[in-house]
């Protein structure tokens, strides 16, 4: 642990005081290297939190609001914006280590040190884009609705907005960790006939039942393309969700999926990983894409699964495994290396 210096926020920028932050897999990504980043860096991209300050110019908050983290910053004026797409905005092709004038927040004994997604919420307080945070009610408990800021988004996002779930379909969806726990009651939330969890690690698919699962696969005992055939008499999943970001568990979900269905990725892969698919798979309209940030409208997505958590139609607390501090990051990491978490939170 060390200390760091808070630059004071620029223009378009804002000073977040965190109150708590999910901890990851991408982040777990870069400290293993299979994401890489430049270094040294303060990661951390699921928050929440109070804005402390504004600089100068910033229009979409003010000091005491109840922000979310958007690790994908939306500008609303370029293309993607204005078409209804702020998730895949031109922001984001931007260095998102630093910030829009080229240089960091943070300092180290004078030296620079780098952001994360422009939020590094692994500090008790950042420096991020106007364009990166969300307001949200403020009767929100910000220590469990720090989790809608990419897990919950990205696994309920894939479902509402990318894959858009018709009501008795039948989905397989694999990996029931934070992201495909989302999926699933995201499913069950739309009136989903059959929900076929898969995983590798029994408490998980535990939790994927209370979550909204109607069935459970443990890949190591069995095949699970050949289980989801089974169970769907030879025809195959409507949808398919991948939650995992290996090649392996994407081509078995394509393999499980029928004829002109629809297969989604939504986990982060190590860099330089490539699947193979069979052509034919495809050329029976098949349909193989992705998802990002679950197809957010930030301003609108974030404050919407905020009133449903709010309202008891959708649950968050349930996918707390554990809450640290800042201190404990490291078993924080622990944790999620072994699969013994949904997901744990730092509270500070």
């Amino acid at each position: 642990m060390v200390d760091l210096e808070v630059l004071e926020p620029r223009a378009g920028e804002v000073l977040v005081r965190y109150a708590a932050t999910g901890v990851c897999h991408s982040d777990l990504h870069v400290i293993t290297g299979a994401l890489p980043h430049p270094l040294p860096v303060v990661l951390g991209h699921e928050g929440a939190g109070v804005v402390e300050a504004v600089g100068p110019g910033v229009t979409r908050v003010r000091p005491g609001d109840h922000v979310l983290t958007s690790y994908i910053p939306s500008c609303g004026l370029c293309r993607f914006c204005t078409i209804g797409r702020p998730n895949l905005c031109v922001l984001r092709d931007r260095p998102r280590h630093l910030m829009l004038d080229g240089t960091t927040r943070f300092r180290w004994h004078g030296r620079e040190v780098y952001h994360f997604l422009q939020v590094s919420a692994f500090s008790p307080y950042a420096v991020l884009l106007e364009q990166g945070v969300v307001p949200i009610r403020r009767d929100a408990p910000l220590d469990v609705v720090c989790l809608i800021a990419c897990g919950v988004m990205a696994g309920m996002g894939a479902v509402l907005n990318r894959a858009h779930v018709a009501a008795g379909s039948t989905v397989a969806v694999y990996g029931c960790g934070g992201v495909g726990l989302n999926v699933i009651q995201a499913c069950r939330l739309v009136g989903a006939g059959r929900i076929i969890a898969v995983d590798v690690v029994e408490r998980k698919l535990a939790l994927a039942q209370e979550f909204g699962a109607t069935h459970v696969i443990d890949a190591r005992r069995e095949d699970p393309v050949a289980r989801i055939l089974a169970l769907t008499d030879g025809w195959g999943a409507d949808y398919a969700f991948e939650a995992v970001g290996s090649a392996q568990t994407i081509e078995q979900m394509v393999a499980s999926v029928r004829r002109g269905g629809m297969a989604v990725v939504i986990g982060v892969s190590p860099h330089g990983t490539r699947i193979a698919i069979d052509p034919q798979l495809l050329v029976q309209e098949r349909v193989l894409t992705g998802s990002s940030f679950g197809g957010a409208r930030q301003r609108v997505d974030l404050p919407m699964l905020v009133d449903l958590f709010m309202e008891g139609r959708i649950k968050l607390r349930e996918l707390i495994s554990r809450r640290l501090g800042l201190d404990e990051i490291n078993t924080a990491f622990e944790l999620l290396r072994r699969g013994e978490v949904a997901r744990s939170v730092i509270v500070y």
